[in-house]
């Protein structure tokens, strides 16, 4: 009886160390998953040489020349005087698989995205006529048609009134308890100018400083380098931002195919 007893103890012993062992190299392969190409994050070293291959380096000019195009129309086709233009350029790497909360960023080995800002300098004592220049130049490209909506803010109902209150012929178009307008959204720009009635005055900030460049992965300019906004204002009398939207230029999915560029 014992004998047998005994030997019932070692074939349960035996089925638990099995079925422990099925487990362990169920983990063990799944964690040997993780480590594959598709599930791991992107080192640095392969965003920097993703950044640099020629596919990545032709999206990326052909972004940047669309969207100085489109700070040079402003500096062309209105009364704004272009003075200084920011450039930020950065390749991140995707992350490790996500297992919980995933939010996209497993889904990519590397995504490179463009950001331009452009500061110009207009004169404060005729800021109506210089709105009143700026939609001018929108009514055009709408009635032509731009690629890109090179100048999106044309003479709406809104604006038109705006450009009356600057040239003091109307009430203020957000409201007489409103403080005066100092920016205009569109649906990829944004245009700000320096707030300068009082008592509300509120001026354009000095943009952020570089972060240390990591060529081609991180790129960052100032153009030129030590033209500041303060400058800017000194020399015209007030200054306008024009800000552009984040544009991913270039994008390679985890399996290596290339997404965006």
């Amino acid at each position: 009886m014992t004998a047998m007893r005994t030997q019932d103890a070692k074939t349960s012993l035996r089925g638990i160390m099995k079925r422990s062992f099925g487990a362990l190299s169920v983990l063990l392969i799944f964690a040997l998953s993780a480590c594959s190409s598709q599930n791991r994050a992107t080192t640095p070293k392969e965003v920097r040489n993703l950044a640099g291959t020629p596919r990545a380096e032709e999206a990326r000019k052909k972004a940047e020349k669309r969207l100085r195009s489109i700070v040079d129309a402003y500096d062309k086709k209105t009364p704004l005087t272009l003075a200084l233009v920011t450039l930020e350029d950065v390749c991140s790497g995707g992350t490790a698989k996500q297992l919980f909360f995933p939010n996209g960023d497993d889904q990519y080995k590397v995504r490179c995205s463009l950001h331009l800002t452009a500061y110009y300098g207009a004169d404060p004592h005729h800021l109506g006529d210089v709105l009143d220049g700026i939609f001018t130049a929108g009514d055009h490209f709408a009635t032509n048609g731009s690629p890109g909506g090179t100048i999106p803010f044309n003479h709406d109902f809104y604006r038109k009134r705006l450009v009356s209150y600057y040239q003091g012929h109307g009430p203020n178009p957000s409201g007489s308890s409103t403080t005066a307008p100092s920016q205009i959204l569109g649906s990829s720009q944004s245009l700000s100018w320096d707030a300068i009635r009082e008592p509300h005055r509120k001026l354009v900030q000095e943009p952020a400083p570089c972060p240390k460049a990591d060529t081609p992965s991180v790129r960052c300019r100032h153009e030129p380098p030590d033209r500041t906004v303060a400058d800017i204002r000194k020399q015209h009398g007030m200054v306008f931002k024009l800000e552009l939207p984040v544009t991913d230029y270039f994008e390679v999915s985890k399996k290596g195919e290339v997404l965006v560029g």
